[in-house]
């Protein structure tokens, strides 16, 4: 079956003939049911970033049933639906029509980012990594995309520490001398020990920045826990897998758990997260809001992709302009505030996103100049 008929049937738009097709393949499966539902949420009353050609064919092609409990089923399902729908090559217009504007760009130097990151040793030593260089020393090597530390704890009451920097534009991977894996995202610094001391709290500092957790259990290293300082608040682990959004020019630190527990604390003012909830702290202020979060949207960055859920364009441009290395200006503020949903894969050109977003009719036009993006309306 055409992917245009689902477009149809979700504009009341079907012949006898094709209502025929479509029921017939809706009936066929959980996952052709799953999959309209997924297609009608995110095409209704949205602005949806989607390329629904491409992801129906990868649908097609890439997508085989698999005999698993229903309630396994289903969830494949949907998260094939949304997994297929990340390449991306046009926006669906929202029924505008304005006046086709030529982008005006002068000397575009934005590039899409990459493995990136500077350490900086416990002498001061600054060292480059980068993708497709190879470091490596006494207790550490880089492949270019993961720098790994070697051994485990030590019995010396000497805490020798290292910085990870990842710049506007980076990303990178650490694993830590215990096990623990930390991934870094644009803009962002982490301050942790060579080594921990056997039997005491492993101790690390997100600086700043965004940075995914998967931390080895205190069963592992001699009952040890494992804390995580970020400004205004302290995480106490008491699982595995989670992450911490706290960047310098946001207004909140978030704390999203993935797997397992954690004790947040700020202040006097402390709470226990379960999977799938995110604590929200205002900096400057005391107390821990706990909402349940959309992990899917949270940690998407990590696998290659960005993912909006309903995500105003003012946000949206601020993670782009990370990940890019680029400023961008509103010369219509009211643009800010102008709703998106859908998922953008990394590896994307900035000016197709660009185009795409350019498309909702929204956004009358842009201007790149060097590495500066201009949002007119």
């Amino acid at each position: 079956m055409e992917f245009k008929l689902i477009i149809k049937k979700l504009n009341n738009t079907l012949s006898e003939e094709e209502a025929s097709i479509f029921q017939d393949w809706y009936n066929e499966s959980n996952f052709h049911r799953a999959y309209f539902k997924k297609v009608k949420e995110n095409y209704h009353n949205e602005i949806v970033l989607v390329d629904i050609e491409k992801g129906w064919k990868e649908v097609e092609q890439k997508i085989k049933p698999v005999a698993v409990n229903k309630t396994g089923y289903l969830k494949y399902a949907v998260a094939a639906a949304i997994v297929l729908l990340i390449s991306i090559s046009f926006l669906i217009n929202n029924g505008k029509d304005k006046e086709v504007v030529t982008p005006v760009i002068t000397n575009n130097t934005i590039k899409t980012g990459t493995d990136k990151a500077t350490l900086t040793l416990e002498d001061g030593t600054l060292i480059a990594l980068e993708k497709g260089e190879q470091y490596i020393s006494e207790n550490l090597e880089s492949d270019g995309e993961a720098l790994v530390y070697k051994g485990s704890s030590v019995t010396s009451k000497e805490m020798v520490y290292n910085y990870l920097t990842v710049p506007r534009g980076g990303q990178y991977h650490i694993v830590l001398s215990d096990g623990t894996e930390v991934w870094l995202n644009s803009d962002s610094q982490i301050k942790y020990p060579v080594t921990f001391i056997k039997g005491e709290t492993r101790q690390i500092e997100l600086v700043y920045g965004e940075a995914y957790f998967d931390v080895t259990p205190s069963t592992a290293n001699n009952g040890s826990k494992f804390k995580v300082h970020t400004e205004s608040q302290e995480i106490e682990v008491l699982g595995t897998e989670f992450n911490i959004s706290a960047y310098k020019d946001e207004k909140a630190i978030y704390t999203t758990l993935i797997e397992g527990k954690v004790a947040v604390i700020n202040g006097k003012a402390n709470t226990i997260l379960s999977p799938n909830q995110q604590s929200i702290i205002v900096k400057e202020k005391n107390g821990i809001n706990v909402v349940k979060a959309d992990v899917y949207s949270v940690t998407s960055w990590r696998k290659g992709v960005f993912s909006f859920d309903n995500m105003p364009l003012e946000n949206i441009m601020k993670v782009l302009s990370r990940w890019y290395d680029v400023d961008v200006v509103f010369l219509d503020k009211t643009l800010e505030d102008v709703e998106f949903k859908g998922v953008i894969n990394k590896d994307q050109d900035i000016e197709d996103i660009l185009i795409l977003i350019k498309n909702t009719n929204f956004i009358n036009d842009y201007e790149i100049k060097n590495k500066t993006i201009i949002l007119k309306n």
